[in-house]
């Protein structure tokens, strides 16, 4: 059964892009407004029943109830979506700027030491939204307070409170400043971590763009070259065909020796070659091979030790049991590049260890060599980093990190306590299962 080589990558859950800043922002801004309700239930029941000034209840109270029900609303679509629009920001902004107008209009207007709640917005829009955006929070923020100056329903005071209503003012400024600076404090240093972590998540991008376009570079140079190298490849193996129907060589076991040593290096060029053209998508008559797990790596391993004779590699699986998975070309020829990266190591022997879990199938290529220094270590995956002193050496790695992470899965290495080195390839089944294996896990 072959199957196409281009094949659609799906993600899973835990994969989903990592920029999700203004969801998690808008989630603050939900968790905010929740507070800025209980705040309001406490102050009106306190102020109207506790302070007896006498307050527009139903009408105060219709704006909190406005304000959970679009809390709801946000929740519903926090739950369906992976990011938030700038615009969405903004109307969430501009929605609690009215809200806290209507409070304050309905209780004593610019005369309220609640006034100054205003900053709490602009503060957090200048953290959340672009220029424009902020300065338009500022013109609705001062426009409605501007109005409160001369449109307000006044406050009803009992007669032993009028004596008192500057130091009540006193106390209701103290309070908001309070609220202010705690407000400001948790809400924006959350903030600023959020968009802290769009930045990292964009500079990862940005520096991914540029290894992808390296990589892509180096794919063309290695399917030129394969293209160029086919042709004499295919005139020495006619030359050797004919050494070995020569009588003065059929009849010297020593050269007949030699000359198949030297075809089997031959038919070794042509494989790799084949492989080259096969993960650049140009290769004719040939597909990746639905197959099991097991037979896969198990292949590779029987490859590899024709390909390294002298060289022990054993190859152990968990007691699992593994769906037939696409034998995509690029993990053969990843996991070969850790086996080759471990014999050049100084390795004297190879463990290739295989498991899985759920989602993830796990291989490990461990070896007894000198190890990862640190310094390789804190710059695994990145080109040009190698041990071996050698020009233009790292490159293999640098792919097998590269190849994984388009496949959805990731590169681990770690040194081990006894000596040598092991790295980690996790591959999502998602990726790799036949549709009919995976939704049977």
């Amino acid at each position: 059964m072959t199957l196409p080589v281009a094949r659609r990558i799906r993600w899973l859950p835990s994969q989903w892009p990592a920029d999700a800043a203004g969801r998690r922002n808008m989630a603050l801004l939900v968790q905010l407004r929740w507070i800025a309700i209980a705040g309001q239930l406490v102050t009106i029941l306190i102020v109207h029943h506790g302070m007896d000034i006498h307050l527009p209840l139903t009408s105060m109270l219709v704006v909190p109830c406005i304000a959970a029900l679009m809390n709801i609303g946000s929740l519903m679509v926090l739950r369906r979506r992976a990011d938030i629009t700038h615009a969405e920001l903004f109307l969430a902004l501009l929605f609690d700027v009215l809200a806290l107008t209507t409070q304050l209009y309905l209780s004593g207007g610019a005369t309220n030491p609640f006034l100054s709640l205003y900053l709490v917005q602009v503060a957090l829009g200048a953290v959340l939204l672009h220029r424009w955006s902020v300065w338009g929070i500022v013109a609705a923020s001062s426009l409605c307070a501007a109005m409160l100056s001369f449109a307000y329903r006044p406050l009803d005071l009992s007669d032993r409170l009028e004596g008192h209503l500057f130091d009540l003012h006193i106390i209701g400024t103290w309070i908001c400043l309070v609220m202010i600076a705690v407000l400001v404090v948790l809400f924006m240093t959350q903030m600023t971590r959020n968009l802290q972590q769009r930045d990292s998540y964009l500079a990862r991008l940005r520096q991914q763009a540029v290894e992808e376009e390296h990589i892509v570079r180096m794919g063309l140079l290695a399917s030129g070259a394969a293209h160029e190298l086919g042709t004499p490849l295919a005139q020495l193996a006619v030359v050797l065909g004919d050494w070995r129907h020569m009588p003065q060589i059929r009849q010297d076991p020593a050269l007949v020796e030699e000359v198949e040593e030297m075809e089997a290096a031959v038919r070794r060029c042509k494989s790799i070659l084949t492989g080259i053209l096969m993960s650049a998508g140009e290769a004719r008559g040939e597909a990746p091979q639905a197959t099991d797990v097991r037979s896969f790596i198990e292949s590779i391993a029987r490859d590899w030790r024709a390909a390294v004779p002298g060289m022990p590699l054993r190859s152990d699986f968990g007691p699992h049991d593994y769906p037939r998975i696409v034998a995509d070309p690029v993990i053969r020829q990843a996991v070969t590049n850790l086996l080759d990266n471990a014999r050049e190591a100084g390795a004297t022997y190879v463990n290739m260890m295989v498991s899985r879990d759920s989602q993830w199938l796990h291989i490990a290529v461990r070896d007894n060599g000198r190890g990862f220094s640190p310094e390789m270590l804190a710059d695994f995956g990145k080109p040009y980093r190698s041990s071996k002193g050698r020009q233009g050496g790292g490159l293999g790695l640098f792919l097998v990190v590269n190849v994984v992470r388009k496949l959805g899965g990731r590169v681990d290495a770690s040194n081990g306590a006894d000596g040598g080195a092991m790295v980690l390839l996790r591959l999502p089944f998602a990726t790799l299962a036949l549709d009919e294996d995976r939704h049977d896990d």
